[in-house]
C-alpha cells in the first residue's frame, strides 16, 4: 500500500513537470513568433549598480565555514556585540532584499543579511544533492557560531522563511525570537497542499523546478522577462504605492541573477524537497 501511494505521488509529481514544461514551452513559441529577435536576448550585467554597493546598508564581509568549506556572503550593520538578528532572504531574491530592515534595526541589533547557499556572492556547489535541507540548516548553525554568537533573532521570507522554521525546529536554543513572513509552518503546509489541489496549482513551480536547466533557460529569457514580473506585475509584485521598487533596485536583481551560472544554485533549493 505504501509503496503503491509513493508510486502514485510521483506518477503525479512528473506529470506535472510535464504539464509545467508543455505549458512553458507554447508559451516559449508564442513570444519567438511575436519577437524572434529579442526572445533569446540575454545580458549580461558587468557593473554593479551604486545601490548594492550604498555604505548606509552595512558592511560587505565574507565568512567560510570550516564544515561545508564554502564561503558566505553577507552585509551587516550595527555594532558588534549587539544582539544579532540574521536575515533569510526568499527566491529570487539576495541580501539586498532586507536594505530596508538593515537600515531600520541596526541601531539595536547587529543586523546581519546573508546571501544563502547558491545565491549572489556566496558559494555555489555544483551539485543539487548539496542543497538538501539538511544542508541548509547546518549552514545557520555554522554561520550563527561564526559569527560568534550562540543564538539570534531569526528572520525569514519565503524559502528563507522554510529554513528559519526548520532552524528554530531542530536548534530552539539558537532562536530567541523567530519572524517568518509568507511561509507557514512546514507541516501545516504539506498537510494544506496535499489536501487543497487550489495551492497545489499554486506551488506548481516546485514540479516545474525538477527539471534540469530548462527553468533557468526560461528565466533568461527576453532579458530576465520573467525576473522583472515577479517584482513589477499586479499579480506578484509589489502593489502598494510608493512601495515599488525603482529602476535601480531592479537592475540590482538583474545584475546578481544574470551572471553565467547565477540562477542554478538557487533553483537546487527546490530540486531536492521531493527526495525526503
Amino acid at each position: 500500500m505504501v509503496a503503491a501511494r509513493a508510486l502514485l505521488f510521483w506518477a503525479l509529481v512528473y506529470s506535472y513537470c510535464g504539464l509545467c514544461a508543455c505549458i512553458a514551452g507554447l508559451r516559449l513559441l508564442w513570444s519567438i513568433g511575436r519577437r524572434p529577435g529579442e526572445t533569446f536576448r540575454w545580458v549580461v550585467r558587468e557593473n554593479p549598480p551604486a545601490c548594492l554597493n550604498d555604505p548606509s546598508l552595512g558592511t560587505h564581509c565574507y565568512v567560510r565555514i570550516k564544515d561545508s568549506g564554502l564561503r558566505f556572503h553577507y552585509v551587516a550593520a550595527g555594532e558588534r556585540g549587539k544582539p544579532l538578528m540574521l536575515l533569510l532572504h526568499g527566491f529570487p531574491e539576495f541580501w539586498y532584499s532586507w536594505r530596508h530592515q538593515l537600515r531600520e534595526f541596526k541601531s539595536e541589533y547587529r543586523v546581519v543579511a546573508l546571501d544563502l547557499r547558491g545565491y549572489g556572492e556566496t558559494d555555489a556547489p555544483p551539485h543539487k544533492e548539496n542543497y538538501k535541507l539538511d544542508c541548509l540548516i547546518a549552514d545557520i548553525k555554522d554561520i550563527l557560531e561564526s559569527l560568534g554568537y550562540n543564538k539570534c533573532v531569526l528572520v525569514g521570507h519565503d524559502w528563507g522563511g522554510m529554513i528559519a522554521w526548520l532552524v528554530a525546529i531542530c536548534y530552539p536554543e539558537m532562536v530567541t525570537k523567530l519572524i517568518v513572513v509568507n511561509f507557514p509552518h512546514p507541516s501545516v503546509f504539506t498537510e494544506y497542499i496535499l489536501r487543497h489541489p487550489s495551492q497545489l496549482i499554486k506551488s506548481g513551480y516546485y514540479f516545474f523546478f525538477q527539471m534540469p536547466w530548462f527553468p533557468e533557460f526560461m528565466f533568461t529569457l527576453n532579458d530576465f522577462k520573467v525576473l522583472k514580473s515577479l517584482f513589477t506585475s499586479q499579480a506578484t509584485g509589489i502593489g502598494r504605492k510608493g512601495c515599488r521598487l525603482t529602476a535601480e533596485d531592479i537592475e540590482a536583481y538583474l545584475y546578481v541573477f544574470s551572471q553565467p551560472g547565477a540562477l542554478t544554485g538557487p533553483i537546487n533549493h527546490y530540486r531536492t524537497i521531493f527526495s525526503y
